[in-house]
């Protein structure tokens, strides 16, 4: 199967994956990045050492036309922002990777909302390329369950080894998942996570500060310790009855914080007052 793949390095393993079951890629689009929360060199790189062409702006019609003439069975969509339409006149297969079992969890990134919101199991789904984000007829989709302490690291790692199953699937069977493909039905769209929802309000449990601090991970939460707004990424706690104002700093060894939540205290072993980015090495 010859195809065009297009995405960055957060699930680049359904590339390589269809690479590895003997697809042949034609061509990369991808987007640029800011090398702090999405990647893209490890995509690009394979795509470069593969002689294949690259491009960083968005698709256009005449991209599309580009494929049907480069004789491309399929086009690939994975951790890409922009809707892909028309495609349907050019290639014979048009499908997207999405990281949430479909019909929930349609939108941009929903793997921060999955933790806040405490959901027992998650997903990913692989379906046709629609005229809506994250609309079209499912062809497959693997789901697993989710720890009470998930964070969101573990839950990105589970989300890209089931691409990676999915894309073997895929490159097995796709004409086959391609007629028995099922409509999804109504579902739920989860947009993009605000500042507000990524900031810890030390008012709630320690449960409630712990799940955000979980949810968002090495993309780091946001809150205020005093008069001080820190960025964190690790952090553990216990209930405890005490008389400080929540966001209080009631102690503090080294670089490790201990904050008052509502009904405990939040020891925060990862930390940093500067946002992720070159500040960091300064």
């Amino acid at each position: 199967m010859r195809f065009a793949f297009a995405g960055i390095d957060f699930l680049g393993d359904v590339f390589e994956t269809l690479i590895g079951k003997g697809w042949k890629p034609l061509k990369l689009f991808s987007r640029p990045c800011d090398g702090i929360y999405d990647f893209n060199e490890t995509t690009v790189s394979r795509a470069r050492a593969l002689r294949i062409p690259v491009q960083m702006s968005r698709i256009a019609p005449s991209d599309l036309s580009g494929l049907k003439g480069m004789g491309c069975d399929a086009l690939i969509v994975a951790g890409y922002p922009w809707l892909v339409k028309g495609w349907e006149q050019h290639v014979p297969y048009g499908l997207n990777f999405h990281p949430s079992p479909l019909p929930e969890g349609r939108g941009p990134y929903p793997l921060f909302k999955a933790i806040l919101d405490g959901l027992p199991e998650w997903g990913v789904t692989a379906h046709v390329l629609a005229p809506a984000f994250d609309t079209g007829p499912i062809l497959t989709q693997k789901r697993f369950a989710l720890s009470p302490r998930e964070t969101h690291d573990t839950l990105l790692a589970k989300c890209q080894i089931a691409a990676k199953e999915i894309a073997a699937q895929v490159a097995e069977e796709l004409p086959g998942l391609w007629r028995e493909a099922r409509p999804q039905g109504p579902g739920t769209y989860w947009p993009r996570i605000t500042q507000p929802e990524r900031t810890i309000d030390w008012t709630g449990s320690v449960e409630d500060v712990l799940r955000t601090i979980r949810a968002f991970g090495s993309i780091e939460a946001f809150g205020q310790v005093d008069s001080r707004y820190v960025y964190v990424w690790e952090a553990s706690g216990w209930r405890e009855e005490h008389p400080y104002r929540p966001g209080t700093l009631v102690h503090r060894h080294r670089r490790h914080m201990v904050v008052a939540a509502s009904d405990g205290l939040v020891q925060i072993t990862g930390w940093s007052p500067f946002a992720p980015g070159p500040a960091r090495g300064s």
